[in-house]
Formats: C-alpha cells, sequence, structure tokens
C-alpha cells in the first residue's frame, strides 16, 4: 500500500507471502508508477524481476481501463452520429505535436525531454475573429517558445510565414527572423500571449507587464484560424486558456476558453500521422527482453501469478522465445496480447516480420541489459527502440527499464544515454554516494556532561527496559543509568534541534516502533505548532498510514516520525531535514535515509535510537538487550561515504564553511587547521586555467573575423 501498488496485486502478493518489499523493490517501484525511467542495479535474489513486473502490470491494466472507458481517446474526441469529432475544449492537442512532446491527461502541460531538437505542439481549437488570451507558466528551465500559428504553420514554432513566437532569450521570431523583444523569461515566469485577430495584432506580457506590440498579421492570414502554440526543448510548460482563473486577468482580452462557435473552429489534425487510435490484437503494451529463455520463462512466471486478482480486464501475456515451434506463439498474439516476454532472437524476427507492432508500447524492460549487450544485441534494442512512438496516441510517454548487474560499465550508460529521458539509478551495487545537497551534523549525546535528563525523567518515555535498574540521581554511575539518560536526551535533542532551525518539514527516524510511539507522545505533550506530527510504523491500522502519510504530504503536520521498514519506497520529495534519533545499523541504511533530504536541488540537513522487556541482560546471555555502539557505526558510515561529519553541540548550533559561510555538501572535511582559502583555490585553478584559454581564443577568433570583414569591405 505505501508502494502505491494496487490492491488487486497486493491480494496475491499476501497469498505468496511476501512480508516486506526488498530494497530493489522499495526504491524502485514507487519510482516506475510515478511514469519515470528507471536504471536499476541489485544482487541476484533481491526481488529485482517483481521490482519491474509490479508496475507492468499496474500500468497496462490502468491503460486498459482507460481506453475501455473512453478516456485516452475521447478524452480528445468524442462521437456524432458514429462520426469521430473534435472537441469544443480548449487543450493542447495530442494529434497535431512533436513525436517526442508530451501533454499530460487534461491538456495543459506540455513537456519536451528532448536536448537536441525542438519539439512543438498546437491546441485543439483555433479562433477566427475577436481578441482572445492565454497563459503559458514555465515549469522549468529549458527553452521555450509560446505564441501562436495558423494550422499550415512549422511544428517549429516562428520559423516560417505561418508562426509567430515569443522565446526565452528575449526574442520574437516569425519566418526565422528573429529579433529582440521585451525581456528574457524562465522558470515561474508567466507569459501571456494576446491575438486581435480583428486588428491583426500580436503582443505578450511577461508577468502581467505589457510588452508592446510583436506582430503585425498580414491580410492575407486574417482569414485562417490562429491555434495557440508551442515549441519546447528540455522544457516543461502549463497552459491556461481561461478554464481556470488567470493569474494576470487581461484587459478588453477574452480567455481562448470564452469562444463560441462562431469565433473558433476545431483543428483538423486530429490524427497524428503515424499513429492509430485502434489497437490491433498484435500491439502490446509492453515488451520485457531478457537475455536467455530461463530468465524470461522466470518472469512470465512471476507476471502470470502477480496479475491472477487482476480482472475488469483481464490482462493477457504471451512468452515468446526460441528454441520451441513459434506456431503456439504467433496464435497466442493473434488472440490478443498486452504483455510481451520474450528474448531478442524470437522477438525481433517477429517485429521484423509484422508479427509484433510496436506502435502502442507505452513500457520497455530490458533486464540483465549488461548481459544483452555483451551478447551483441545492442542493435536490436535500437532498433526496437526506434520504431516505439516515443509518446503514445493520448500523450502518454514511452516509459523505459533498463535493469543491470552494474550500471556503472560504459556499455550501459551509454545505451541509456541514447534511449532513456532523465532515468533514475536505483543502484544496489555500485559505490553509495551522499547527495550534495545534503549537509550532516552528528551531536554527541552524553548523560554525563549534560545530566539535564535527571529533570525529563517524568516528561519523556522511554522503551522501558530500565524501569527496573536504579537510574535516579542518588544511583550508582552504572552504564544502564548512562544508557537511559541517552535515550531521554536523545528526544529532548530532537525537540531542540527542531526549534533552534524552525524546521518547517522533518522526517525522523527511530530504530524501534516503541520509540516511535514514545516520541509522537513527548511531541504531542510539548504543544507546540512547531512539534506537530504523525507516526508511521507497521504496528498502525493500514487506514491510520496511508492518513497519515497523506496529512505529512499534505504539510497538515510538520514532522513525520518513522522506522525504516515504514518509510522504505515512499516517495517523498523536497524534505528540508531528516533526523536519525539513533543511526541505523546497517550503513546503507543511511544513505536511503538522508536520501529522503536535498531532492530538486533543494538543500537538506541531516541530524543524528522490545516492549515489555525488562531482562537487561544481552542477548547472548538470554536477556532482551543490545548495546548499541553508534560511534562505530558513524565511523563504518564516515567510511563507506568517504566523508567526515560534523559534530556540534547540544546547543544544536550547525557550523558553516569558513570560505563562503555556506556549508559544503558531501565533501570530505580536511581535518588541518588552517585556512581553506589555499585548497579551494588549489581546485579551482586548473578549471580557471582552462576557462582563461578559451577566453582568449574566442577573442581572438573575434578580432580575426572583424579583420576579415573589413579587408573583404
Amino acid at each position: 500500500e505505501n508502494l502505491g501498488v494496487m490492491p488487486e496485486i497486493g491480494k496475491e502478493i499476501v497469498a505468496i507471502g511476501w512480508q516486506l518489499p526488498t530494497d530493489i523493490q522499495a526504491e524502485s517501484i514507487p519510482l516506475i508508477l510515478g511514469g519515470g525511467d528507471v536504471l536499476m542495479a541489485a544482487e541476484t535474489g533481491s526481488g529485482k524481476t517483481a521490482a519491474f513486473s509490479i508496475p507492468v502490470i499496474q500500468v497496462v491494466h490502468e491503460t486498459l481501463l482507460e481506453i475501455r472507458s473512453g478516456g485516452s481517446f475521447n478524452h480528445y474526441t468524442h462521437q456524432v452520429d458514429g462520426a469521430i469529432k473534435q472537441p469544443r475544449t480548449w487543450k493542447m492537442n495530442p494529434f497535431d505535436r512533436g513525436n517526442s512532446f508530451a501533454i499530460s491527461p487534461d491538456g495543459l502541460l506540455g513537456q519536451c525531454r528532448e536536448q537536441r531538437e525542438w519539439q512543438g505542439c498546437r491546441s485543439t481549437m483555433g479562433v477566427t475573429r475577436g481578441k482572445f488570451y492565454y497563459e503559458a507558466t514555465c515549469k522549468d528551465e529549458g527553452l521555450n517558445r509560446v505564441g501562436w500559428a495558423t494550422m499550415n504553420a512549422d511544428l517549429n514554432l516562428g520559423t516560417d510565414k505561418e508562426g509567430y513566437g515569443f522565446g526565452g532569450t528575449g526574442k520574437k521570431s516569425n519566418n526565422r527572423q528573429f529579433d529582440s523583444y521585451g525581456e528574457q523569461f524562465t522558470m515561474h515566469d508567466v507569459i501571456g500571449c494576446y491575438i486581435d485577430m480583428d486588428g491583426g495584432k500580436i503582443k505578450y506580457s511577461k508577468n502581467g507587464v505589457d510588452l508592446g506590440h510583436a506582430f503585425d498579421i498580414p491580410g492575407y492570414q486574417r482569414n485562417k484560424p490562429m491555434f495557440a502554440a508551442c515549441v519546447l526543448k528540455n522544457s516543461e510548460i502549463e497552459f491556461n486558456f481561461g478554464g481556470t482563473p488567470f493569474k494576470y486577468p487581461p484587459s478588453d482580452y477574452v480567455g481562448l476558453s470564452g469562444a463560441d462557435e462562431s469565433s473558433s473552429v476545431p483543428s483538423s489534425k486530429f490524427i497524428h500521422q503515424k499513429q492509430s487510435t485502434k489497437r490491433a490484437n498484435n500491439a502490446p503494451y509492453a515488451v520485457i527482453i531478457e537475455p536467455s529463455r530461463e530468465l524470461a520463462e522466470q518472469t512470465a512466471r512471476i507476471i502470470a501469478e502477480l496479475k491472477k486478482h487482476v480482472n475488469n480486464p483481464t490482462l493477457s501475456e504471451v512468452l515468446v522465445v526460441g528454441g520451441v515451434p513459434a506456431a503456439e506463439q504467433l496464435t497466442q498474439i493473434q488472440r490478443g496480447v498486452d504483455i510481451v516476454i520474450g528474448t531478442p532472437g524470437r522477438v525481433d524476427d517477429f517485429i521484423s516480420t509484422g508479427k509484433i507492432d510496436l506502435g502502442h508500447v507505452r513500457f520497455l524492460v530490458l533486464d540483465e541489459c549488461d548481459g544483452l549487450l555483451t551478447a551483441g544485441c545492442g542493435g536490436f534494442i535500437k532498433r526496437m527502440h526506434s520504431q516505439i512512438p516515443k509518446v503514445a496516441a493520448d500523450g502518454k510517454r514511452l516509459q523505459v527499464v533498463v535493469c543491470s548487474a552494474t550500471l556503472h560499465i560504459y556499455e550501459v550508460k551509454k545505451l541509456a544515454n541514447e534511449i532513456m529521458n532523465f532515468p533514475i539509478w536505483v543502484d544496489l551495487k555500485g559505490e553509495d554516494a551522499v547527495p550534495e545537497t545534503v549537509h550532516h551534523v552528528v551531536v554527541p549525546v552524553d548523560p554525563i556532561k549534560d545530566p539535564s535528563w535527571m529533570g525529563l525523567r517524568t516528561h519523556i518515555q522511554t522503551d522501558g527496559v530500565h524501569s527496573k535498574d536504579r537510574v535516579d540521581s542518588r544511583a550508582k554511575e552504572t552504564k544502564e543509568k548512562w544508557s537511559e539518560g541517552v535515550k531521554i536526551l536523545k528526544g529532548e535533542y530532537c525537540v531542540r534541534a527542531i526549534r533552534e532551525h524552525k524546521m518547517e518539514q522533518a522526517i525522523i527516524f527511530c530504530r524501534t516502533k516503541l520509540d516511535c510511539d514514545n516520541l509522537e507522545k513527548y511531541f504531542r505533550q510539548l504543544s507546540d505548532e512547531l512539534l506537530t506530527c504523525v507516526c508511521l510504523h507497521s504496528d498502525r491500522k493500514p487506514a491510520e498510514r496511508r492518513g497519515n502519510l497523506e496529512k505529512f504530504k499534505n504539510r497538515e503536520v510538520r514532522h513525520l516520525i518513522c522506522t525504516d521498514v515504514a518509510a522504505r519506497g515512499i516517495d517523498i520529495r523536497g524534505v528540508p531535514f531528516v533526523i536519525n534519533v539513533t543511526l541505523p545499523d546497517d550503513k546503507q541504511n543511511y544513505v536511503h535515509r538522508i536520501g529522503r533530504v536535498g531532492r530538486a536541488e533543494r538543500m537538506g540537513n541531516c541530524n543524528n535510537r522490545g516492549r515489555g522487556c525488562y531482562n537487561t541482560n544481552l542477548t547472548d546471555f538470554g536477556g532482551c538487550c543490545i548495546w548499541y555502539d553508534e560511534n562505530t557505526i558513524l565511523g563504518e558510515i564516515e567510511g563507506h561515504l568517504k566523508i567526515t561529519i560534523e559534530q556540534t553541540t547540544p546547543m544544536m548550533k550547525i557550523p558553516v564553511d569558513e570560505f563562503d559561510g555556506k556549508v559544503v555538501y558531501g565533501v570530505k572535511k580536511s581535518k588541518s587547521s588552517g585556512s581553506k582559502y589555499k585548497d579551494h583555490a588549489d581546485v579551482l585553478a586548473p578549471r580557471v586555467a582552462e576557462l582563461q584559454s578559451l577566453e582568449t581564443s574566442v577573442q581572438t577568433s573575434f578580432l580575426q573575423m572583424k579583420v576579415n570583414i573589413a579587408k573583404i569591405l
């Protein structure tokens, strides 16, 4: 449930007896279900096959449901007397766009992740007369042009006479004439696009500021419908045609959604030139390639098992492998196939002879990719990928998942660069590294130096292990007394860190479920607005866990207190703080924990613990306790990550780097007490010299060009 897996699959998982997701499943499933391309590496037996099989089943089933309900096609069209017609709703048109231009289901968000080519799109409707307006909001820092175009215009807006664009570089363009206009725009800027069809005028605004007249529409074009248009390169734009209130409402202009039948027409392009709206029986939605027949059979068995309870509609999978007669496989395909699992030779044969149609594939999985490449299948993979639409007719992007024994070999990285869009790496075999945006700080807890815990004993509840031991102020100085003191101080230091740094949101990891419960009680009894929290662990009922997670995601509470097991696989982005009340005993779990912060280029900060047990003997001697040596664990974490984690005092004052007053992320700190200025300069020196050389070369070339021009003149 926490990973977002549909209940029908979960039912079979329970029947199989899988208690908890493996590491690779916990990390990969939410990412794949979220729509991203994923590169994953994990040991054999780690549950990697299920990590991609579960999302494949779910995505294909959701696709079938959407199509059966008319969502994927009729979302953009409707039928009148049996004929398909365009809607009178303003959206971006999935049938009038570049091959790599993706559109959200509501038709109002356009995205292109191509870094080398521009990809354009036009709206489903165009205006013929009147004064109209729409807003385009830049969602990231790529390259954009927005504006207006006729149906005959090139999708690369502004490069012919029929299109009028305004780009993020501050240039307006028509017929490849790029002139300075207004000013540059980038992420978060809102561009207003105005058109006066009767007066033949086009202009733009930026964040509500009118940029003035941009274009005159020639007379011969005023009888042609004008469509909202854009072209993107590695960028994303959100459109508002007036269906919701404008951020900067225009005067004397009407939102495009207000255009009636007398002033607007639907687009004539509602079928993409290379895509059909009807899927043939031999057109799967997912293709999984395995390097061997045995692996393909194993994957097919897992998929068949996991989809047992997935009905209405059911899914059909076909195993396509060599070494057996092809006739039975072809018969199954001709009956209808949703998922193909196969080996390169037989799959390539079926594709090349037209027996498998790749025109509707949404999901491509390359399992054991290093093995596929070693076997010489690189050419087949690229051929197959080239025949799959990168964006489907309903605007959804092709997803590619690559599994490999290691992600660090050149061939795998090169292939991933060619066929994947900004893949996320889930590498449980390679060398762990910390995000550069995370600042790690450890707080030593010493109950001898800080006896304040004595006065907190009645306020902070611990696990009760020492409830029968003498731990009061008059008791002897024993390890049990200091153990209790450490537990109490950790709760207090946690509160102190939150208050000192005014943490608006944090994930707080405790070692046990009981520790989570006790910290939650302490937070609540303090009745502090900064300490609102929810708890997440396996003893809480499913409905409560779901509700608590939603409260945290929606910022209804500030803090999520949880165990490692409960938090695995939960995709919570951009959390600024993680507090490890106790360091995890597995150094790799520390990497998973800190991966929760510092995402999306946000700076993050990491600060650094059995119910009914009274026998304080170690488990080796019949008791129920272990001694948890966090100093040793800290050393292992530092060695694993090749960093030195700075220490601070219980007052929670975070140290800063002396060079520029900012924290240094993920860098092994120098143990010398001298200044860091010299080290910093030494590191930068080669780059500075290189830039200096390039600058000299550019200036020299420019001057030589000027001399040559002067000679010609």
